[in-house]
């Protein structure tokens, strides 16, 4: 028997995967929750040998789970299950060894399909999403931090503060990333990560 966690933040489409999973004789769900956070709280409870998550939740998304997961429970495989297209997306899941990623249109079947493959060992992306492979993102981790703050509308100064850093640091910072991005502003660049999953 597989043993499946599932995570998912729509409490409608959690219990809709969780019962069609339930529904194959070779799976046992073993656990749902809301978010990774929750899901990380119940790993040791559940034992489970696959998880199928969200990306975006509220707390932790799917891939700071599958982040966490390949360092302190490697064992476990994740397949993404998502409504998002995005090159950024799908590159950090595969950096942090997430072995599936499906769109939410996935027929059922298929996903049931999917989960054996992927505990036979191999990886299996969406072929929709194939080409985006290719997309590099260009934010590095400290790019990623200074966006999210900008986005949550702190000034520069601010920023610098909360960071530690000298004003004109943040500020010169901020410019090398709207030239990375191609934008015009920081609501631009923001807008651009968001869209491109690199946020």
């Amino acid at each position: 028997m597989i043993r499946i966690l599932v995570v998912e933040d729509q409490a409608l489409v959690l219990g809709a995967i969780a019962s069609l999973l339930a529904l194959e004789n070779d799976f046992t769900v073993v656990g749902t929750a809301p978010n990774g956070r929750a899901a990380l709280e119940m790993m040791a409870d559940c034992r489970p040998d696959l998880v199928v998550s969200d990306i975006e939740m509220a707390e932790m998304g799917g891939i700071d789970l599958a982040q966490h997961l390949k360092h302190d429970a490697p064992g476990v495989a994740v397949v993404m299950v998502t409504t998002f297209a995005r090159p950024g997306y799908l590159q950090r899941a595969l950096a942090a060894g997430v072995r599936g990623y499906l769109l939410k249109d996935t027929p059922s079947r298929e996903l049931a399909q999917i989960i054996r493959r992927v505990m036979a060992g191999e990886r299996v992306i969406d072929p929709q999403l194939g080409d985006l492979t290719q997309t590099d993102d260009p934010l590095n981790d400290r790019d990623r931090e200074l966006l999210r703050l900008a986005e949550q509308g702190h000034s520069n100064k601010t920023i610098a503060r909360l960071l530690d850093k000298a004003p004109g640091t943040i500020r010169n910072h901020l410019s090398e990333i709207l030239q990375k991005l191609n934008a015009v502003n920081r609501i631009d660049a923001c807008r651009i990560a968001r869209q491109m999953g690199w946020l």
